[in-house]
């Protein structure tokens, strides 16, 4: 098997996309729960994919939970007003995560203690989207150290905590484990996993949020899988907020040829080009040539847009606004 072969993959980190992939008949798929709605007058689209079991979770390749994905076109642009109103809304979809997982307030009623972790490399400016959050992010957690427990509650703050563990490289160190010890010593009552994202269409790079209550898999972005972030590995309710900021260049391709293969098929079918077959035209087609177009170096490259740069500081500003508003209280 050549090389090619064995890395072409057509992936995403978006569950929205693994939906569109699989989309079956009118009845739905089983195990799959999708719900759709448009806010600010049509500018912001937010659809709820819900992997209710197990038959969802093999159909989707995504653990059994809940995605909210918030697209917003004009998120590309730096528009202070849009950037607010994107980040009012992602605010409320993360209280309304928490809620459903009883963190609104803890027992004692008092804010639920929250640690985020930015993931990424912040020597990468695709990769630095996490590590760009925290240096906006307002920590609480050292007043309580210094003021007493009730300080924060009295104030209506958070007890908020945050770390960029950066990567694997660089440390030495799984992302699971630094944050593993830091759960062990702080005690937070849920993480929030921050992380850019690998996307199948370029159109979404930059302009579509997604968040879950399912954690992370540091690294899969890009294909270098890392422990995961989970529940299950941490013991706590975990959290996601992404980005994509990536695609990959098999997905380009693959685009590419499936709409020229789509025109080809629609001058078939209007008469234009009588020479040709449509039965030679079909998906399982395209997936073989796009095969043959990836050569060994192309199977595994990365795009990300030219001015990624300044999208990750005002897109890292939008995020960390975003969590401060679904966690401090208003007053």
């Amino acid at each position: 098997m050549r090389q090619a072969d064995v890395e072409f993959s057509v992936r995403t980190d978006l569950a929205l996309e693994e939906r569109e992939r699989i989309r079956g008949s009118e009845s739905g798929i089983p195990g799959i729960r999708v719900q759709e709605r448009e806010k600010k007058e049509g500018k912001i689209r937010v659809t709820e994919v819900a992997v209710c079991d197990e038959r969802g979770a093999a159909a989707m390749g995504k653990p059994v939970g809940l995605y909210l994905t918030l697209e917003a076109p004009s998120l590309a642009k730096k528009d202070e007003d849009y950037h607010r109103d994107v980040s009012e809304e992602l605010a409320e979809l993360l209280r309304k995560l928490f809620e459903e997982h009883g963190l609104d307030r803890d027992r004692m009623g008092r804010p639920v203690r929250t640690l985020v972790v930015g993931l990424g490399n912040p020597e990468a400016t695709p990769d630095s989207l996490g590590p760009k959050v925290l240096e906006h992010l307002q920590a609480t957690r050292h007043l309580e150290l210094e003021y007493g427990v009730d300080f924060c509650r009295k104030h209506g703050y958070p007890v908020l905590s945050g770390i960029t563990p950066g990567v694997m490289a660089q440390t030495g160190m799984e992302t699971a484990e630094i944050v593993r010890g830091i759960v062990q010593e702080t005690e937070p009552d849920a993480v929030i996993v921050v992380d850019a994202l690998a996307a199948r269409s370029a159109g979404r790079l930059g302009i579509t949020v997604q968040l879950s209550d399912t954690g992370i898999q540091p690294g899969s972005g890009v294909g270098n899988h890392r422990s995961g972030l989970t529940e299950e590995t941490l013991g706590i309710p975990v959290f996601a907020i992404g980005i994509p900021m990536v695609v990959g260049a098999a997905a380009i391709v693959y685009d590419t040829v499936g709409a020229m293969t789509e025109v080809l098929r629609e001058q078939i079918e209007d008469g234009i080009r009588k020479t040709e077959n449509p039965e030679h035209l079909q998906v399982e087609e395209v997936y073989e040539l796009v095969r043959e177009l990836l050569k060994p170096d192309l199977g595994p490259m990365y795009v990300t847009p030219h001015d990624i740069d300044e999208r990750v500081d005002f897109l890292s500003f939008t995020i960390s606004e975003a969590l401060h508003g679904a966690l401090f209280e208003e007053r």
